[in-house]
């Protein structure tokens, strides 16, 4: 016989078998032994999970000739051997990936009324998301209203694009991933049945590599028994971690230089970095972390209690983020390397989440980082560090949200403004095009529009201006729009002409003397002040 991969061999046959998923088992045998199966199932879940064993389960245990208490099938007659064999004629699986198109689903509906040798003809539609458009509507009308001795059972990994007409019609069972314990009595269980020499440094390894999934624990299961141990990458992750979590670059550069000069890939060192600073975010936030075995509860227990949730977020999107640049890199480990440096040298990035770090160590009385920022402080330039706004600038540095000093800063929000309104589109940018920084007060910046009207249609979409600010400076910034011969909301303009009004409000009205009797009547008094003026008789 040939050789047959641990996954394939130990296939679950029935559903007792199958490891984890009680609550779908429960609801099948249930919907068996009391003859309420319904017309078309939809199976989701991760990868290696069981929705394909399951459906084939289904379609057995309904084709069986002696069927067990609790809807079990016997696996002994011949239906249910040409089902395990892959013979039966009630059996028909079809890959929709690769056979996605109309012309292959009408094939398949050409053949549902067909009969067959047993009582329930049984269709698997594996990875159904990948139907076109096409093909799932040439399915809908047969998947609503299938012969009385035909069953759908659709299976696929991203249910959320599977079409919403098809998910109505089906019922639908959620897969989750094994929990830890339960793939780990199931590996030693194959381990001893298979006659393997599986260590316990092995089993931590697989349920990792696993990540919940019995296929893939089965897959690296096989490949460290055939290698006959597993990849020492363990000690290189965990000193770059450590160098993480203690913001040590020294750390994370040797850890990194040890694990490439050992054969790593830097793709699969970040993953593996990933992951565990995932465990450790999720132990943070008391999340489940059932899949875990007991070794790597221990290890995100340690690894939480070094770092703050902060420190994992920025690492795991800094890390991220080099994972997908190595795609497109001409060397992957300077990637990673330069994501590292930068995410344990706080001071070589101006994330604002970095600068809370740093706020963090200043306030856990760390003297080299306070000696830090006083060299930062020492490095401004004289003539903006005077003895009446030091302090003014050391806060800058120290707090979350930078306080300008100088008009560098009011040219660096001038700058992003002029990055950021670029970044607009269609009508925003258009509005906001001529618009230009007049006046920063604190965390408020005041743009001048040339009229009231287009004042207001650019305040409708203020919230397109601030989310784009944001996004550049890593600051909430609250916007004011006003008038272009307006400098600020509450002050004139020192050049600004005084109205009519305002210049009677400044007249003493009790300084003002009645003129003298004898300066005549009103258009004599006028004529003397106007010398060669004319008076014009209106009536005439």
């Amino acid at each position: 016989m040939t050789y047959q991969s641990l996954y394939r061999r130990y296939r679950s046959k029935t559903f007792q078998e199958l490891v984890g998923q009680e609550h779908i088992v429960t609801a099948l045998k249930n919907a068996v032994t009391e003859d309420r199966v319904g017309h078309a199932y939809l199976f989701s879940g991760p990868r290696g999970t069981g929705k394909t064993s399951t459906a084939r389960i289904l379609g057995k245990a309904l084709n069986c000739l002696d069927l067990q208490e609790g809807g079990e099938p016997c696996c002994e007659c011949d239906s249910c051997i040409s089902f395990t064999d892959g013979t039966s004629y009630d059996l028909q699986e079809l890959d929709a990936a690769s056979n996605n198109g109309v012309e292959a689903v009408r094939e398949l509906i050409s053949k549902v009324a067909l009969g067959s040798p047993g009582k329930i003809k049984t269709y698997i539609l594996d990875e159904v998301h990948m139907l076109t458009t096409g093909a799932e509507n040439a399915l809908l009308k047969t998947l609503e209203e299938p012969p009385s001795h035909v069953v759908f059972i659709l299976a696929t990994t991203e249910p959320h694009k599977v079409a919403p007409t098809i998910r109505s019609r089906t019922q639908h069972y959620e897969f989750e991933l094994l929990s830890s314990d339960d793939l780990e009595k199931h590996i030693r269980w194959i381990g001893d049945d298979a006659q393997l020499e599986v260590t316990d440094e092995m089993i931590h390894y697989v349920l990792r590599a696993g990540g919940g999934s019995a296929r893939d624990t089965l897959s690296a299961l096989e490949q460290v028994v055939t290698a006959g141990g597993v990849p020492h990458d363990g000690d290189t992750v965990s000193v770059i971690l450590s160098g993480i979590a203690h913001s040590d670059p020294t750390l994370v550069v040797s850890g990194l230089s040890d694990a490439i000069q050992s054969g790593r890939d830097p793709r699969v060192i970040g993953e593996a970095l990933i992951s565990r600073l995932r465990d450790a975010f999720l132990v943070g936030l008391g999340s489940s972390i059932e899949h875990l075995s007991d070794h790597q509860k221990t290890q995100a227990r340690e690894l939480q209690e070094k770092a703050k949730l902060a420190t994992l977020t920025r690492a795991i999107e800094m890390i991220g983020g080099a994972l997908i640049g190595m795609r497109q890199s001409f060397d992957p480990s300077i990637d990673l390397e330069v994501a590292l440096i930068r995410l344990t040298h706080p001071t070589l990035s101006t994330e604002l989440s970095a600068l809370v770090e740093r706020i963090e160590i200043l306030e856990s009385g760390n003297l080299d980082f306070s000696e830090s920022i006083s060299n930062e402080v020492s490095s401004i330039p004289p003539a903006v560090l005077s003895p009446n706004n030091e302090s003014v600038a050391k806060a800058s540095i120290e707090s979350e949200v930078p306080v300008e000093t100088s008009s560098n800063g009011s040219e660096r929000i001038q700058e992003a403004w002029d990055a950021s309104k670029q970044n607009l589109k269609g009508l925003s940018k258009a509005l906001f095009k001529e618009l230009s920084v007049t006046l920063i007060e604190g965390d408020v910046i005041f743009l001048a529009a040339p009229n009231e009207t287009h004042r207001q249609k650019c305040n409708d979409r203020l919230h397109e201006v601030t989310s784009a600010l944001k996004d550049r400076t890593g600051q909430n910034w609250t916007i004011e729009i006003v008038l272009k011969d307006i400098s600020t909301p509450e002050k004139k303009s020192k050049d600004q002409k005084i109205s009519v009004d305002d210049e009677i409000s400044i007249v003493n009205v009790e300084s003002l003397e009645d003129a003298p009797v004898d300066a005549g009547d009103e258009l004599s008094v006028i004529s003397k002040s106007f010398p060669g003026a004319k008076i014009i008789d209106e009536e005439t």
